[in-house]
Protein backbone atom coordinates (compact mmCIF):
# COMPACT_ATOMS: atom_id res chain seq x y z
CA UNK A 1 0.00 0.00 0.00
CA UNK A 2 1.53 3.66 -1.02
CA UNK A 3 2.02 5.58 1.93
CA UNK A 4 0.36 9.07 1.93
CA UNK A 5 -3.24 10.65 2.15
CA UNK A 6 -5.77 8.79 -0.98
CA UNK A 7 -5.90 10.95 -3.62
CA UNK A 8 -9.93 10.32 -3.59
CA UNK A 9 -12.52 11.58 -1.63
CA UNK A 10 -16.22 10.81 -0.66
CA UNK A 11 -17.08 14.47 -0.51
CA UNK A 12 -15.44 15.21 -3.92
CA UNK A 13 -17.16 12.04 -5.12
CA UNK A 14 -20.58 13.59 -4.34
CA UNK A 15 -20.00 16.60 -5.59
CA UNK A 16 -19.39 14.80 -9.28
CA UNK A 17 -22.68 13.14 -8.72
CA UNK A 18 -24.69 16.28 -7.79
CA UNK A 19 -22.41 18.27 -11.02
CA UNK A 20 -23.47 14.91 -13.35
CA UNK A 21 -27.16 15.92 -13.15
CA UNK A 22 -27.20 19.50 -12.41
CA UNK A 23 -24.53 20.13 -15.62
CA UNK A 24 -22.82 23.39 -14.31
CA UNK A 25 -23.00 25.37 -10.62
CA UNK A 26 -21.57 27.47 -8.93
CA UNK A 27 -19.71 27.12 -5.09
CA UNK A 28 -22.13 27.81 -2.95
CA UNK A 29 -25.09 26.32 -5.16
CA UNK A 30 -23.51 23.04 -4.75
CA UNK A 31 -22.89 23.54 -1.14
CA UNK A 32 -26.93 24.00 -0.78
CA UNK A 33 -28.10 21.21 -2.45
CA UNK A 34 -24.76 19.61 -0.73
CA UNK A 35 -26.58 19.82 2.51
CA UNK A 36 -29.92 19.02 1.53
CA UNK A 37 -29.19 15.42 0.44
CA UNK A 38 -25.61 14.56 2.06
CA UNK A 39 -24.72 14.60 6.22
CA UNK A 40 -23.84 18.73 6.60
CA UNK A 41 -20.04 19.85 5.92
CA UNK A 42 -19.07 23.31 5.67
CA UNK A 43 -18.66 25.40 2.85
CA UNK A 44 -14.80 25.63 3.36
CA UNK A 45 -15.29 21.63 2.53
CA UNK A 46 -16.76 22.15 -0.98
CA UNK A 47 -14.49 24.89 -2.10
CA UNK A 48 -11.53 22.47 -0.86
CA UNK A 49 -12.62 19.75 -3.07
CA UNK A 50 -14.28 22.29 -6.09
CA UNK A 51 -10.09 23.51 -6.08
CA UNK A 52 -8.47 20.15 -5.48
CA UNK A 53 -11.16 18.75 -8.18
CA UNK A 54 -9.82 21.10 -10.68
CA UNK A 55 -6.10 20.16 -10.33
CA UNK A 56 -7.04 16.31 -9.92
CA UNK A 57 -9.27 16.98 -13.81
CA UNK A 58 -12.52 15.94 -12.00
CA UNK A 59 -13.50 19.41 -12.45
CA UNK A 60 -13.27 22.04 -15.33
CA UNK A 61 -13.69 26.08 -14.65
CA UNK A 62 -16.29 26.76 -16.85
CA UNK A 63 -16.56 30.43 -16.38
CA UNK A 64 -16.34 33.10 -13.95
CA UNK A 65 -18.78 36.13 -13.33
CA UNK A 66 -18.86 39.22 -11.44
CA UNK A 67 -22.20 40.38 -10.49
CA UNK A 68 -23.15 43.56 -9.04
CA UNK A 69 -25.18 44.08 -6.45
CA UNK A 70 -25.60 45.23 -2.58
CA UNK A 71 -23.64 42.78 -0.48
CA UNK A 72 -22.42 42.95 3.02
CA UNK A 73 -19.13 43.16 2.25
CA UNK A 74 -19.18 45.20 -0.80
CA UNK A 75 -20.88 46.44 -4.38
CA UNK A 76 -19.60 43.13 -6.86
CA UNK A 77 -19.61 39.10 -6.24
CA UNK A 78 -17.35 36.99 -8.28
CA UNK A 79 -18.88 33.29 -8.91
CA UNK A 80 -16.89 30.96 -10.52
CA UNK A 81 -18.89 28.01 -12.19
CA UNK A 82 -17.85 24.83 -12.22
CA UNK A 83 -18.70 21.59 -14.64
CA UNK A 84 -17.45 18.22 -14.71
CA UNK A 85 -13.83 17.48 -16.38
CA UNK A 86 -12.36 14.56 -17.81
CA UNK A 87 -11.45 12.40 -14.86
CA UNK A 88 -14.67 12.39 -13.20
CA UNK A 89 -16.36 9.36 -13.02
CA UNK A 90 -20.14 9.79 -11.84
CA UNK A 91 -21.95 7.34 -10.77
CA UNK A 92 -25.61 6.71 -10.10
CA UNK A 93 -26.27 7.66 -6.77
CA UNK A 94 -30.24 7.32 -6.15
CA UNK A 95 -30.27 10.26 -3.12
CA UNK A 96 -29.06 12.63 -5.71
CA UNK A 97 -31.60 11.70 -8.33
CA UNK A 98 -34.76 11.33 -6.06
CA UNK A 99 -33.52 15.07 -4.93
CA UNK A 100 -33.18 16.49 -8.25
CA UNK A 101 -37.03 14.70 -9.03
CA UNK A 102 -38.64 15.61 -6.03
CA UNK A 103 -37.34 19.74 -6.60
CA UNK A 104 -38.48 19.40 -10.56
CA UNK A 105 -42.08 18.19 -9.38
CA UNK A 106 -42.82 20.48 -6.94
CA UNK A 107 -41.98 23.61 -9.18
Amino acid sequence: MPRGRPVGSVVRQNIVNILAVIGRAYGYQVHKVYQQIYPPCTREVIYYNLKKGVKTGEFVVDEIKTEKGEYSWGQAVEKTYYRLGPQAKPTTDERVTRHFQTQRSSA
